[in-house]
């Protein structure tokens, strides 16, 4: 945050930056009506650039000799073939689900990379251009630190879920198996009504589990990654401030955990990615099966 009057404390900084910019403040507990602008418009913007590149690899492909670029894209649309086949044995859903997956873990990876650029580099520019040079805007570029979107993405893999449920098995299919798996039915009625409810509790207890976990898990190991570049920041701040000789070993510090930090980041980001769309498959793969 700079012109300031003061050095922001290391709580303020860390608060500052792990606000969302919105349409406006929540007005409750539960507010609907408010809006991340900034998981939106990133989640928005490297969605299409990652579409964009992937359409730029298919245009320019070629039986002769690949380049880098293609040879990279064709080596990951492999892997995530070869993946679908082992999970959803359905050739006719793998159409749509070996894309899916493929654009999944595309998104992901381009949402968690921006965790690997310096933390204040965005809202500084935003601000030099759009801001009154004041304090720095609240921005946060990191969208799957966000858990409005982590969430949202795993709501909607639940919905492919149940579509792929009712499509595969029909409509009395799936309600049958609702109330008859996992612990199957009986003949005497009032045993089968119990059944039922039993059944269709542990049913529905399986679909918010797998949904709540699959959005958590993406959301807390990045956002812990972020607070973590957080307190590296921090470092290179403490010394900036302090203007003290002795304290360039906390600058020292703060290269050399913040390079540290951000490659082995960068696998974090890409097992995210990736464990994110396994799951999708698994799911979508389970869906196809019958109890």
């Amino acid at each position: 945050m700079s012109a300031e009057s003061h050095a922001p404390t290391a709580s303020e900084y860390i608060v500052h930056h792990l606000t969302h910019w919105q349409n406006h403040k929540m007005g409750g507990i539960v507010d609907f009506s408010v809006f991340n602008i900034d998981s939106l418009f990133f989640s928005t913007l490297l969605g299409v650039l990652g579409c964009f590149f992937l359409w730029k690899a298919a245009s320019k492909a070629t039986s002769g000799v690949p380049g880098r670029f293609q040879a990279a894209v064709e080596i990951l649309i492999e892997m995530v073939d070869r993946e679908a086949k082992g999970i959803v044995h359905n050739a006719n859903s793998r159409k749509l689900v070996a894309p899916l997956a493929l654009t999944i873990f595309v998104w992901i990876f381009m949402l968690n990379a921006m965790d690997l650029l310096p933390l204040d580099l965005l809202p500084w520019i935003w601000n030099k251009i759009y801001g009154h040079g004041e304090h720095e805007p609240f921005l946060r570029v990191v969208p799957t630190a966000d858990l409005s979107v982590t969430m949202g993405m795993s709501v909607s893999v639940l919905l492919v879920c149940l579509v792929y449920n009712v499509k595969i098995k029909g409509i009395g299919g799936w309600a049958h198996e609702l109330v008859t798996a996992p612990f199957g039915t009986s003949k005497n009625p009032v045993f089968f009504l119990i059944l039922a409810v039993v059944n269709l509790a542990m049913q529905l207890i399986e679909f918010i589990a797998k949904t709540v976990s699959h959005g958590m898990r993406l959301f807390g190991n990045m956002y812990a990654g972020e607070l973590v570049f957080m307190l590296i920041a921090l470092l290179g701040g403490a010394w900036a401030f302090s203007f003290e000789p002795s304290g360039l070993m906390l600058l020292l510090l703060h290269v050399v955990a913040g390079w540290a930090w951000a490659v082995f980041h960068i696998l974090i980001i890409t097992l995210q990615a990736f464990v994110f769309m396994m799951l999708t498959l698994v799911y979508i793969g389970q869906s196809h099966d019958a109890h």
